[in-house]
């Protein structure tokens, strides 16, 4: 590692192919309908083109080799990574999901562990089962040593605001571990079946749905301790977020929360994927600068290809470049429980 690299990338994946293999051998009708889901959501030609890309990137997306290279590449000193939404199977019963969680954490802490000083790892839990997510936050956080846990923006009948849910954030608070927020899907389905709409318009809007469940439920106010990561720069939410306000001014059914939605911003970190530096600035002034950490979406094609250089040409004071590209991000890890 060239020793001038000191950037930290907080959104970076990995691919499981042989865990994917073995989901389909155990659950090969379920897939198959789900496959058939990605395709009417996504559209045909959007599949298509996807696949090609994956294809071109199965190297930095399995190989740690290939992942520090570009890592190199980019001026990215240490990358938290996480397993590609793809394999969040939230259809998965009870038996297979948690299996699947497992076995995710188990395969994140061994691809980090070869490059321990350089990675950092984020593993899963099965959201839509939610008797058994403390149980997988356990063994992310505790039994594999990871720095928390990657979650999407709902799973089946299961919001982020369901009650369900709550010894979950609850212990989440109390390891001090990360909560990765990173849709995958969309509920518009074949409304955005075109024009890769499905990921331009899905992922930002997925964002802003799971973080107004989160807040408007009062889930922040429960546990002011919560790490929440938001990925996309949080989506549409805090470009509109003063339309929140005003709901919470002017509807009883709105209230939940204690304070103006927008206080909220400044408890919960975004990272840099808005690909326009207006919009980072904008981020910026609505949350603070210490809640924004470095993102690339590493190695995706909708992700930065060079993330410190979108931060340098964005105009920031250097304080707070300094933050965004590094020191956020390694100071929401030193309270992280171990034990």
């Amino acid at each position: 590692m060239n020793e001038g690299l000191t950037a930290v990338d907080v959104h970076a994946h990995l691919l499981l192919p042989q865990l994917h293999a073995e989901v389909e051998r155990r659950a090969p009708e379920e897939v198959a309908e789900a496959a058939d889901l990605e395709r009417r959501r996504n559209g045909v030609p959007s599949v298509q083109a996807s696949g090609q890309m994956v294809g071109a990137r199965i190297p930095k997306l399995t190989d740690v080799h290939a992942r520090l290279a570009a890592m190199d590449e980019q001026g990215v000193a240490k990358q938290w990574v996480s397993v590609s939404p793809n394999h969040f199977y939230p259809w998965a019963n009870e038996g297979l999901a948690g299996w699947v969680a497992g076995e995710t954490n188990r395969l994140i802490a061994e691809h980090v562990a070869l490059a321990p000083d350089r990675l950092i790892g984020l593993g899963v839990v099965p959201l839509q089962h939610p008797s058994h997510i403390v149980e997988y936050l356990d063994d992310a956080v505790l039994g594999r040593g990871l720095a928390g846990v990657e979650i999407s923006s709902f799973a089946g009948d299961v919001e982020l605001s369901d009650p369900r849910l709550e010894p979950f954030w609850a212990r989440a608070a109390e390891l001090g571990c990360v909560v990765f927020l990173h849709p995958f899907g969309c509920s518009l389905d074949e409304r955005l079946d075109r024009f890769y709409l499905s990921n331009t318009v899905g992922q930002p809007a997925e964002n802003a749905v799971a973080l107004s469940h989160l807040i408007f439920a009062g889930v922040l106010d429960r546990h002011p301790a919560l790490k929440i990561v938001a990925a996309h720069g949080g989506g549409y939410l805090p470009t509109a977020i003063g339309r929140s306000d005003h709901a919470w001014r002017v509807r009883p059914e709105a209230h939940d929360c204690a304070h103006e939605p927008s206080s909220y911003l400044k408890k919960i970190w975004f990272d840099t994927v808005v690909h326009d530096a207006g919009a980072l600035r904008h981020l910026i002034e609505v949350a603070g600068p210490a809640q924004l950490v470095l993102g690339s979406d590493f190695p995706f094609d909708m992700g930065l290809d060079d993330p410190v250089a979108f931060i340098a040409g964005a105009g920031l004071d250097d304080d707070v470049a300094a933050g965004i590209l590094a020191g956020n991000a390694e100071a929401l890890l030193r309270t992280k429980v171990t034990a």
